[in-house]
């Protein structure tokens, strides 16, 4: 859960700049086994369509850290949310 500030989270207040939840699996290579991957999943508020959260992450992950990426699969509320169900007032019949 985000920092409050006064009495709202930090989380909130970026929902309402247009932030959303963002979830990245990232692939990698081992840096001793490059032929294995191993699985990151990273989970943070990032904005569609840009996801400028994320590419620092990616951006610092290439530049400071050993497993090259091998690829990335990023799931927004944008991208994919559920279907909205609502009550439907008559019945339509087709012959």
């Amino acid at each position: 859960m985000g920092l409050r500030v006064g009495g709202v989270s930090e989380d909130f207040r970026k929902q309402v700049l247009g932030y959303g939840l963002t979830t990245a699996q990232i692939l990698y290579r081992m840096p001793d086994h490059p032929s294995l991957l191993q699985t990151y999943v990273w989970q943070n508020y990032d904005i569609f369509p840009r996801f400028p959260v994320l590419s620092d992450f990616l951006a610092f992950w290439q530049e400071r850290l050993d497993g090259p990426l091998h690829s990335v699969t990023v799931a927004h509320s944008k991208l994919i949310k559920p279907t909205e169900l609502r009550a439907v007032d008559g019945v339509f019949r087709l012959h």
